[in-house]
């Protein structure tokens, strides 16, 4: 056989059409220090590939979702959300014809700022920042990138793109917008961040409400049972039982949190084509003064919502998750307390002029740690013997 020379390769994926309204790195609003132009890649991609090789990145895989990392070896961790998050991010924008490389770099990114001990540490840490201007992850992710990154000669962080910088930055109140310069310039403006950015948001939500059920089912402290009490996933559940009666165990949790995962995802691009359809942008402009249009159906919405609801009583209330979260609030409030009372305790590079810069610069250093790293600096300073 022998294929036409203007014929594509079977083993080539075509590069979908980008809609006029995308994200594109040739019309980037830029970097923040000047530099050279990728060779053989797009901006979007240099960013994704910075965010890879970061420091902050590798750390994720130590940091908790729900379940501390030495609890178990196939729990979630920040690192596997975030390539899941990247993958269904991936998978919308390409449907819907938007920058695949920019979707994927903020939901790398979107977690990198996180506290060791997922939602626990970041309270506790707000809570002793709260004289300080508080403490609020998707910032510190935004501060990662921008400053606490060291990897090049040039400049301190990473130099991302505009609108990868944007698309980390979920949400801002006023106070702390009027403080970011350009990336906090939509805020104050009520306006919108890209579809991609806005893609991310509700890929985050759709990663961890899914393989929070998993998680929670593999530790025990949710049953199929109880979740036969959620729509959504009871209705997935008959249909799998429907079509593989003897399914049990691992295969049929798989089997049905896949397909509530391919629910959402559709669900979301035929809602946000419809509202696309409805407002009809031109450009990435229009997408900026228009309302929210990345969505779901006003049914699955409430279908998501009605999940939150059910792990939040369910999972993120159970005793043993809260036995966890009191002990990470413990670590992190009492690591703070020592790191302030006496900076010479803080490796050098922590160390600063006194005032808010120092006690900030403690909140860089906490944020930074790993769950177990930070289980050993507490050792350190608090237990006899401790080395």
């Amino acid at each position: 056989m022998h294929l036409r020379s203007d014929a594509p390769s079977p083993h080539v994926s075509r590069v979908p059409e980008r809609a006029p309204y995308a994200a594109s790195g040739a019309s980037s609003r830029g970097r923040r220090y000047p530099d050279s132009e990728p060779a053989h890649r797009s901006e979007f991609q240099r960013d994704r590939d910075r965010i890879v090789h970061s420091t902050a990145f590798r750390r994720l895989e130590y940091k908790t979702q729900v379940f501390v990392n030495h609890e178990g070896d196939l729990f979630r961790t920040r690192l596997t959300h975030s390539l899941e998050v990247a993958q269904i991010a991936r998978a919308i924008a390409r449907a819907l014809q938007l920058d695949e490389d920019l979707a994927e770099a903020i939901s790398l990114a979107h977690d990198l700022g996180h506290t060791p001990f997922g939602h626990a540490g970041q309270d506790a840490l707000n809570e002793c920042m709260r004289e300080h201007g508080g403490f609020e992850h998707n910032l510190q992710s935004l501060r990662t990138v921008d400053l606490l990154e060291e990897r090049y000669a040039a400049f301190d962080g990473l130099n991302l793109c505009f609108e990868t910088r944007e698309g980390i930055v979920k949400h801002c109140s006023l106070a702390n917008a009027r403080q970011l310069g350009d990336v906090g310039e939509r805020f104050l403006k009520r306006m919108q961040p890209s579809l991609e950015a806005q893609i991310c948001n509700l890929a985050d939500e759709i990663a961890y409400n899914n393989h929070d059920v998993d998680d929670g089912l593999r530790a025990g402290l949710i049953s199929l049972e109880d979740l036969e009490d959620v729509s959504l996933f009871a209705r997935h559940i008959a249909e799998v039982r429907g079509l593989y009666p003897n399914l049990r165990g691992r295969r049929l949790i798989h089997e049905t949190v896949r397909r509530m995962i391919n629910t959402l995802v559709c669900d979301l691009i035929e809602a946000t084509a419809g509202h696309l359809a409805c407002h009809r942008p031109r450009s990435l402009d229009d997408v900026r003064s228009a309302p929210p249009l990345v969505a779901f159906s006003d049914e699955v919405f409430a279908a998501q919502r009605d999940m939150k609801r059910f792990l939040r009583g369910h999972l993120y209330q159970h005793y043993q998750v809260l036995r966890m979260a009191s002990k990470a609030q413990r670590i992190v409030s009492d690591l703070f307390a020592a790191f302030t009372a006496d900076p010479r305790l803080l490796p050098p590079q922590y160390q600063v002029a006194a005032g808010g810069e120092q006690v900030r610069r403690v909140a860089d250093y906490i944020a930074g740690m790993t769950d177990r790293y930070a289980i050993r600096e507490h050792r350190r300073l608090f237990s006899v013997g401790g080395s």
